[in-house]
């Protein structure tokens, strides 16, 4: 069973991008551009999440709400009720939380700080590489070849 831990080690960037409650939406949707990923964190001066702030939030909450990007603060568009799973939760867990929750993205705490995010592609890529190491052992036992 992979672990979360597993999961962030794979990542070729773990690193958690992450703006302020006050800062605009138009400021965290370039940061999201530029470093092409779906979802930042919201976290206050001290590191303590605020929120989530993803693709979603600014379609159903900024676009269909008529509200502009360049003078409204992420704290009025962000979810403020973050799921979130630990190092040691498992790839298993993580999937339940999400469909369970309707969601895409969750934080990873340790020790009271975010030290990752992990999203649903993110899951699916390690579960699709664990199926495909077990088809190979398979494979190796059934035709008593040796896989390199």
């Amino acid at each position: 069973m992979t672990t979360v831990a597993e999961v962030l080690k794979s990542k070729p960037m773990a690193q958690v991008y992450s703006v302020q409650p006050a800062e605009t939406i138009l400021s965290a949707l370039k940061l999201m551009a530029d470093k092409g990923i779906g979802a930042l964190m919201v976290l206050d001066g001290n590191g303590s999440i605020e929120g989530i702030f993803s693709e979603r939030d600014y379609a159903r909450k900024v676009v269909l709400m008529g509200r502009s990007s360049g003078d409204t603060p992420i704290s009025e568009v962000m979810t403020r009720a973050v799921r979130f799973v630990h190092l040691e939760n498992s790839t298993d867990e993580c999937m339940a939380v999400m469909t369970a929750n309707r969601i895409r993205h969750l934080p990873v705490v340790s020790d009271g700080a975010v030290v990752g995010l992990i999203s649903i592609g993110d899951l699916v890529k390690n579960i699709m590489e664990h199926q495909k190491f077990l088809i190979e052992q398979m494979e190796q036992y059934i035709t008593g070849n040796s896989v390199s």
